[in-house]
């Protein structure tokens, strides 16, 4: 695994990130001294190389996914996952609120009747998109991004309590209904039914550090698209810094540390045996 970093915003907003993270995936590719498979593509198979980001990451790993030099490369990705990234920019975040749940009955954080990130977002939003330019644009918004123009297999994971879910769920569903497999509805964030409009449920799960495998909402993989939405967890579960943050005391952290060990294995499991059919 090779971590990159990128010029961040306001100093360098957009596309300057995307950019930078071409050249260093280009550059990791082309040295030999790592240890990259470099064998030749089984029949109907895929490279054993893959490219995953957090928040922000998400967003920008299924950006420099569709540049021409990435997908091109002899060693070009086989599979891309966005965690919890912010994939639309044309929905605003008072609209976002309205497509997650909230469950006081969690108490705080998790059940705080506000999220993380709506006081947030203008100002992310302010500093890394340039004005005027088109916020449908697939590389800053990659919930437009072409099934053709992603790597061939996908995977979006999100956390429940978070108004970015939505988007993901709605991604996963359309590139499945693109890109062959069992057809999905895709879901409308502005729907009279809250089935299709809250990317969640009302009550908890009631049971701490497991996923929610076996609920469609929450698990499926269908078309070369694999959907995992992380049951009562907040933006930023699997990290041990927003973890400390938030607080919620010592139960709310070991459920959220339980639930990052459960969803790591489940796509390490996808990545190994699915896409890289080791």
């Amino acid at each position: 695994m090779v971590s990159l970093n990128y010029s961040k915003a306001p100093a360098a907003p957009f596309p300057t990130g995307i950019h930078d993270l071409e050249a260093l995936i280009l550059a990791v590719l082309a040295d030999e001294s790592l240890p990259i498979d470099r064998s030749s593509r089984p029949a109907g198979g895929v490279n054993r190389t893959a490219i995953l980001g957090f928040s922000a990451g998400g967003n920008l790993a299924l950006a420099v996914s569709q540049l021409p030099d990435i997908r091109a490369h002899p060693l070009a990705p086989g599979a891309v996952v966005s965690v919890y990234g912010p994939l639309d920019f044309t929905v605003g975040a008072t609209e976002k609120l309205a497509n997650r749940p909230f469950k006081p009955q969690l108490g705080p954080p998790r059940g705080d009747a506000s999220d993380l990130l709506s006081w947030l977002a203008p100002t992310f939003d302010w500093s890394y998109i340039p004005y005027g330019h088109d916020l449908r644009d697939p590389l800053l918004s990659p919930a437009f991004a072409r099934r053709e123009n992603l790597p061939p297999y996908v995977g979006l994971v999100a956390a429940e309590l978070d108004m970015l879910a939505h988007e993901s769920w709605t991604l996963a569903c359309r590139l499945v209904a693109e890109g062959g497999g069992r057809a999905r509805r895709v879901p409308d964030r502005q729907s009279g039914d809250p089935a299709w409009r809250v990317c969640g449920r009302e009550n908890p799960a009631g049971q701490d550090g497991v996923l929610e495998m076996k609920d469609e909402r929450f698990a499926w993989e269908s078309g070369k698209i694999k959907w995992l939405l992380v049951p009562d967890v907040l933006h930023g579960f699997d990290s041990a810094h927003m973890r400390n943050v938030m607080g919620g005391g010592e139960a709310v952290i070991k459920d959220a540390e339980m639930k990052t060990r459960a969803y790591v294995a489940d796509l390490g499991r996808w990545l190994k045996e699915t896409v890289w059919r080791l």
